[in-house]
């Protein structure tokens, strides 16, 4: 398939690249991960109420813009490359997957307008303690109360920009053992939130406490169990693949242009072939995983078997972003190790990014179930 963004695409990405570089870039992450909210709050209002981003994939029927995966891999690709600290994959990817692929439509009517304004944002909390990204893994319990009321209570780890969302999407099993989705106001009696520390500061994990939070049974979204979450996951990780695209795109710049001006034994380092090896590997390693990206972008709208094709490219994205975050650090020797250089910053965010939402064993095990093998066991560090 040959594939080509529209010139409203390219003139959104414009518009993106624009909003960061006025904002700073790369040094505004630098500053926004050191606060509290670890957001650039200046940037996220630029993007929403300036840009009407927050609302991309949401329909027009709710005030979004009724666009789909492709335009959001548009814009998701443009921050990641700078790494911007705004809450866009937590609450217009994930969040707002989860709700339209879960949610009935009076819940899309309740939850889904506040989102495409910009006033509120949201995210999914699925993961616990362990990590283990399966349904099987969710212990989170909601049991029946009186008054057509449920009770959750359970932790949440590892749950993107948790401690600074407004509607938390949360992940429980019910009395007869099945998985479902409940929207609970991150202020409700009972939650408590702690920004986690973590490898990469410019993206806020935290951890949730449910300690016996009453919501309306009302509150969860659908009736379908796990089927739509997990395909609201697959949405999210084509998401985050095409930022890795934008990250590993960054790391290849750095590179190449240090390269350029960088000189040992009075010659630019780029004319060693040792460095030309290694940044036209990264090359290769950038495109090859930009088109599994836009492709899955594509898939994410037309086919059914999106669960495949998300897993399938949630593990190359990853694999391709950490070896370009990697030898572009080599590229640059012993600048690269050092704070004041963007090189570890994009590093952390890509070793980070391996696990955020489900191990690349997990990816590729997915893949493989899909072609009747086994499991693919420990290959995470190839």
């Amino acid at each position: 398939m040959r594939f080509a963004f529209s010139e409203e695409q390219e003139e959104i990405r414009r518009q993106v690249r624009r909003a960061i570089a006025d904002g700073g870039g790369v040094l505004a992450a630098r500053r926004a991960m050191l606060e509290d909210a670890a957001t650039d709050l200046e940037l996220w209002r630029r993007l929403t109420r300036d840009l009407g981003l927050a609302g991309l994939a949401i329909p027009e029927a709710h005030g979004g813009a009724g666009l789909g995966w492709v335009e959001i891999v548009a814009v998701i690709e443009e921050l990641g490359a700078s790494l911007a600290c705004v809450p866009f994959l937590s609450s217009a990817c994930l969040a707002t997957a989860a709700i339209l692929e879960a949610g009935t439509p009076a819940q899309h009517d309740a939850l889904l307008p506040p989102m495409a304004r910009g006033e509120a944002t949201a995210t999914l909390a699925w993961l616990e303690a362990g990590g283990d990204a399966s349904p099987a893994a969710i212990e989170t319990a909601a049991r029946v109360a009186q008054g057509d009321h449920v009770i959750l209570s359970g932790t949440k780890r590892h749950v993107v920009d948790g401690h600074t969302a407004d509607l938390l999407l949360v992940t429980a099993r019910t009395p007869d053992g099945a998985v479902a989705l409940y929207a609970v106001p991150a202020a409700a009696a009972g939650v408590e939130r702690r920004r986690l520390p973590t490898m990469d500061a410019t993206r806020a994990q935290a951890e949730i406490v449910l300690s016996d939070v009453h919501v309306p049974a009302s509150s969860r979204l659908g009736g379908g169990g796990w089927p739509p979450i997990g395909r609201a996951l697959a949405k999210a990780r084509i998401a985050l693949a095409a930022e890795q695209v934008g990250g590993a795109q960054a790391c290849l710049d750095l590179g190449v242009g240090y390269a350029k001006v960088r000189e040992q034994f009075g010659r630019p380092i780029g004319s060693f072939q040792a460095i030309q090896h290694t940044l036209a590997d990264m090359f290769v390693l950038v495109e090859t995983a930009r088109s599994s990206a836009y492709h899955a972008a594509w898939d994410g709208e037309h086919e059914p078997d999106l669960e495949i094709t998300a897993a399938a490219t949630a593990a190359y994205c990853a694999a391709a972003f950490y070896r370009c975050a990697a030898d572009t650090i080599q590229v640059h020797g012993g600048i690269g190790f050092t704070w004041e250089h963007d090189a570890h910053l994009y590093f952390k965010r890509a070793r980070a990014g391996r696990t955020l939402l489900g191990s690349m064993t997990d990816h590729r095990d997915t893949v493989a179930r899909s072609l009747g093998l086994g499991p693919l066991g420990t290959q995470e560090s190839r």
